[in-house]
């Protein structure tokens, strides 16, 4: 039979331990992927107004972080498949839409813009008409694995009608 002083010294022991087994489970790496997503700001989102088919979402990404962020991926609720472009001049000099390599890097302490015309976030396989002033939830993954979920309202836009790099978009 233990004493009472052996009891509440093994009792002081698991107290004690249960700080250092909590600090041995958390991982760095969630502490540093919240921090990515949480350096990464969204203005000025947008999405082009469609019927069916093909979309394209614009923002400006602002990274307040002391390292860059590369976006490597996005989804949304409102299409089938989302890819991150990048609209470039083929041989013939017409500008070509085409997925960007590696996706955006939003540089420490800068911005990066998507714009019609430039790098974008395409949506392919609507899921739905995308109307006028609605709205639609855009998640990106960034390559640390965290994410950022922001909302874009759709407007109207007519301008830049690229043509798409030799089998892509179907």
């Amino acid at each position: 039979m233990l004493s009472t002083r052996s009891r509440l010294l093994s009792g002081a022991v698991a107290v004690l331990a249960v700080p250092g087994l909590l600090i041995g489970c958390s991982s760095n790496k969630d502490d540093a992927a919240a921090k990515a997503a949480d350096s990464l700001t969204i203005k000025d989102q947008w999405v082009k107004a469609a019927d069916a088919e093909m979309s394209a979402a614009f923002a400006e990404l602002s990274n307040t972080g002391d390292k860059p962020i590369s976006i490597v991926g996005a989804t949304s609720p409102a299409s089938r498949t989302v890819e991150l472009h990048e609209v470039v001049p083929g041989a013939d000099g017409a500008k070509t839409m085409r997925p960007k390599p590696g996706g955006f890097v939003v540089p420490a302490h800068g911005s990066t813009k998507l714009v019609p015309g430039g790098e974008h976030i395409m949506f392919m396989g609507l899921t739905g008409p995308l109307r006028t002033g609605s709205e639609t939830p855009i998640t990106l993954t960034l390559d640390d694995g965290s994410t950022k979920t922001f909302t874009a309202r759709v407007r109207d836009f007519h301008g830049n009608q690229e043509n798409y790099a030799p089998e892509h978009g179907g």
